[in-house]
């Protein structure tokens, strides 16, 4: 049942892709394993996916460690989707491969001073947020520019490129907005020096319009292994 969803997934993104005439291997499938337990995560390293997103850096290490032994040599990613409090930045390094939620310079500082004592350069993306939404974390447009400068001051952060959520409406193509707002934002950013080559945005109610409007990385959790529990 799961290697279905899987390749009912993998087909959806192939036609998006083919609708916005892109390639289907240049949009990621990010598998989002929220509260889904490490034999479901097992299950999905053995239907072929290697990137999972995880929003809590607590669960992420339980899960982590309990997969260590299954999924070596298997160049499995692990993602962190959620928000990230300064407090938890040592261990979020020590986790995750890319962070698509870094929001503040305070943030970034953090993260830079911790993957400089872990010896590693930290991958992220800048968070932005396009909704009014007092729920919703991420820099607002007036402050990407500033804080991806900053940013790359920081010598041990690489920023790769942009992360939005918009708002839930339950109709996709009200969604289309953000998606095409947060990809106009990253051609400005471009436009001034910076190289963003990826775009997370897109769920498992709208990740069709965000790969037509430019999505390199879709964060899909529900569509792949059901509702979740919690």
């Amino acid at each position: 049942m799961f290697a279905g969803n899987v390749s009912t997934i993998l087909k959806r993104i192939s036609t998006a892709a083919a609708r916005a005439q892109r390639a289907p291997e240049d949009v990621r499938l990010i598998a989002v394993t929220k509260t889904v337990g490490a034999d479901n995560i097992k299950e999905a390293v053995d239907a072929g996916l290697r990137s999972f997103g995880e929003s809590r850096v607590q669960e992420a290490q339980k899960k982590i460690s309990a997969l260590r032994s299954h999924i070596a040599n298997r160049a499995v990613e692990w993602h962190l989707i959620g928000h990230l409090q300064k407090n938890k930045a040592k261990y979020a390094v020590g986790l995750f491969d890319l962070i698509h939620t870094v929001d503040s310079i305070g943030l970034a500082e953090e993260l830079s001073r911790q993957a400089e004592k872990a010896g590693k350069v930290q991958r992220i993306l800048v968070q932005v947020k396009l909704s009014g939404e007092e729920t919703k974390h991420g820099a607002s447009e007036e402050e990407m520019l500033s804080l991806l400068a900053r940013v790359k001051e920081f010598g041990n952060l690489s920023p790769e490129g942009l992360m939005t959520i918009p708002p839930f409406f339950g109709e996709k193509e009200k969604a289309r907005p953000y998606f095409r707002r947060l990809r106009e934002l990253r051609d400005k950013a471009e436009a001034a020096g910076f190289r963003l080559r990826e775009l997370s945005m897109g769920m498992s109610d709208d990740f069709e319009v965000a790969i037509e409007e430019g999505s390199t990385m879709v964060r899909i959790g529900s569509a792949l292994f059901g509702e979740r529990k919690a």
